[in-house]
């Protein structure tokens, strides 16, 4: 029993480390592209029309997003309260279940 829970602490890290990676590397795909397009944006038109931001500004929000999941910031995105919902929504099942044979 105490290897099962410790296998499945273990995966939950796991998963846990993996999502914190695929946020820091599309962190690091958003400064290198961005400034990549910040620095053609300026060659083209010495920043007359900073049309760069409107890139860096949507996928931007895609960033915050992601960062708000992989931080677990929002209860929303929490295991927990997945479970806890999962485990509401049985309960309910059940008690219709009972009424239904009643």
């Amino acid at each position: 029993m105490r290897n099962l829970e410790e296998q499945k602490r273990y995966e939950r890290a796991k998963n846990r480390v993996e999502e914190l990676k695929k946020f820091y590397n599309n962190l690091f795909s958003y400064i290198v592209i961005i400034g990549v397009l910040a620095a053609f944006n300026y060659y083209l038109n010495q920043w007359s029309y900073a049309w760069f931001l409107w890139a860096a500004f949507g996928w931007g929000i895609g960033i915050v997003f992601h960062a708000i999941k992989a931080f677990k910031v929002n209860p929303m995105f929490n295991k927990d309260w997945e479970e806890r919902k999962i485990r509401k929504y049985m309960e309910e099942e059940e008690g219709r279940q009972r009424q239904m044979w009643e």
